[in-house]
């Protein structure tokens, strides 16, 4: 089976996030954190980012208030969405300056990026990672193991997962996923594979171009 990068959406979230890293740090698995920024408003949350840092994993960025993907925004709105939560990441966003756009619900296209939100990045050294796997916990948090596994049988390349922290129960599924993959050989990576990543320290790779709308007429 092809190796599996990690990544967790949308928290952190008390009471689930700290569950993730207890899984995760026992079957020493590394992944990446994508914060919502507005979350890291709650000290609690913020903790948990924190922690995720401490223990080795990565942290990034997944705009202030995922709300409409960035491509289908203003201009100042979008560079806001993207600035606002790198002040508030601060020093957890170093030394990669990770970040991540929202799809609508794992959608990529040229919805994902405005043109000043590309600009932005790639004035300010940032990697975006994007995904080749996203089994819907956040819709189907009882079915999504089962599509996890399949999306691993079936990849041809290097996987990046998107997984969500969120509290609808979704999580307490992910060591027994851990598990059956682990037993099946899987090796977890802990930097995204090349080719979930268009944009590396600011410079754009092949296909950048593709995730990019021109911005809106004011």
């Amino acid at each position: 089976m092809q190796p599996i990068c990690l990544s967790f959406d949308n928290g952190p979230t008390p009471g689930v996030t700290g569950m993730v890293l207890e899984v995760l740090g026992r079957r020493r698995i590394p992944a990446m954190f994508f914060a919502v920024g507005n979350r890291l408003l709650d000290p609690a949350a913020r903790a948990l980012a924190e922690r995720a840092r401490a223990e080795g994993h990565l942290v990034g960025n997944h705009t202030l208030t995922h709300g409409a993907p960035l491509g289908l925004r203003g201009a100042a709105e979008a560079v806001r969405e993207i600035a606002e939560t790198d002040a508030l990441l601060g020093p957890l966003r170093e030394p990669e300056r990770l970040f991540r756009p929202n799809g609508g619900g794992g959608a990529l296209g040229p919805h994902l990026l405005n043109a000043s939100a590309a600009a932005h990045l790639q004035a300010g050294g940032h990697t975006v990672v994007l995904w080749n796997a996203v089994p819907r916990d956040f819709a189907d948090p009882e079915g999504w193991p089962e599509t996890a596994l399949a999306m691993a049988e079936a990849a041809t390349e290097p996987v990046l997962m998107v997984l969500h922290d969120l509290p609808n129960g979704a999580m307490r599924h992910l060591d027994r996923v851990l598990g059956l993959l682990a037993d099946r050989g899987v090796r977890f990576l802990a930097a995204a594979p090349e080719t979930c990543v268009p944009l590396r320290a600011g410079r754009p790779m092949p296909g950048f171009a593709g995730y990019v709308s021109e911005d809106p007429t004011p």
